[in-house]
């Protein structure tokens, strides 16, 4: 199967300490798990998930996770699908659940929470918090801002170490 580069189109809403209710302002500690296929029960298109997770997950290279809130692992608040490089972790694709996107989202920091995920998934496999992505032209400056990643040619940003420990510190305190 012929995979195509995604470029990345999600907006950082927020850096939490974990995800927020947005009316609430209360925050919930989240845990990020291997997706299952009982999962995608409820990641379809007819459920308003944006793309199609089920395709992503069937593929041998990549890894595919869900934030949940914890002790809630059957709610999905977002999902990341990722694939160990030579050298650094890339993240081929990310989506914020149907109900953490627009002006009435319940969920702020989705996004940066699997951001965050990435960074420490590249230090635990032993890149030094190395994350590489595609971005959408219209969200590069959002990425240098927002994540402290660096664009280093096209389309293609790097969180570096120092980025890396800065959303990670943010996300993962323990």
């Amino acid at each position: 199967m012929k995979s195509r580069s995604q470029h990345i189109d999600i907006e950082i809403d927020k850096l939490t300490n974990s995800i927020e209710n947005a009316i609430t302002g209360d925050s919930f500690k989240t845990d990020v798990l291997l997706v299952d296929d009982n999962d995608f029960k409820s990641i379809t298109k007819k459920n308003k998930w944006l793309f199609d997770w089920k395709s992503e997950y069937i593929q041998p290279d990549r890894d595919v996770y869900k934030l949940t809130i914890e002790g809630n692992p059957d709610i999905i608040q977002g999902l990341i699908s990722i694939t160990e490089r030579e050298d650094h972790v890339y993240l081929h694709l990310i989506e914020s659940a149907p109900f953490n996107l627009g002006r009435n989202k319940v969920y702020l920091g989705v996004p940066g929470n699997l951001f965050s995920f990435a960074c420490r998934t590249s230090f635990h496999r032993g890149f030094e918090g190395y994350v590489s992505f595609n971005a959408k032209n219209q969200l590069i400056e959002h990425y240098k801002k927002t994540l402290g990643a660096t664009n280093v040619g096209g389309n293609l940003m790097v969180i570096n170490t120092d980025a890396a420990l800065r959303l990670i510190d943010k996300y993962f305190k323990n």
